[in-house]
């Protein structure tokens, strides 16, 4: 359950097993740390990292890996949630009805206010604003003419 999410939502969000064995351990080192919250992530003193050191030490980790210079630009953490979203969308191969179902979950396990919100990824990928156009056309052309 992720509470006080985006916007303030709560949502329930399915895990693969791994990563609830992986949240599990780290839960049970977690408890070892005085004055743990609420927060599910912490620090040595017991609260949650600023959103300035989660971004500090994301940006150090993703220049250990090489993909981000000391000096320029690289990935962003947001982005690991962007690359999900069109993944997943992805996955759904080109069946449109599939698409559909699947914006709906998407759009709650993201914590999207509104589906239209969540609407934006099918233009951000190639393989989905092909297949969306394939449809319009085969629907405008095939049908209407």
């Amino acid at each position: 359950m992720i509470r006080k999410g985006k916007f303030g939502k709560s949502r329930l969000v399915p895990i693969h097993a791994s990563t609830r064995a992986a949240l599990e351990r780290y839960l049970e080192a977690r408890n070892g740390v005085g004055n743990a919250g609420d927060d599910l992530f912490v620090l040595g003193h017991g609260r949650a990292p600023t959103a300035t050191r989660v971004h500090v030490v994301f940006v150090r980790i993703v220049r250990k890996l090489g993909y981000r210079t000391p000096t320029g630009p690289g990935p962003r953490l947001h982005d690991l949630r962007h690359t999900f979203a069109m993944r997943s969308l992805e996955a759904c191969g080109n069946d449109l009805q599939s698409v559909l179902r699947h914006m709906k979950a998407l759009s709650t396990y993201l914590g999207h206010v509104d589906i239209a919100s969540t609407y934006w990824y099918l233009e951000a990928t190639p393989v989905l604003l092909k297949m969306i156009a394939s449809t319009a056309e085969e629907t405008w052309i095939g049908g209407a003419a």
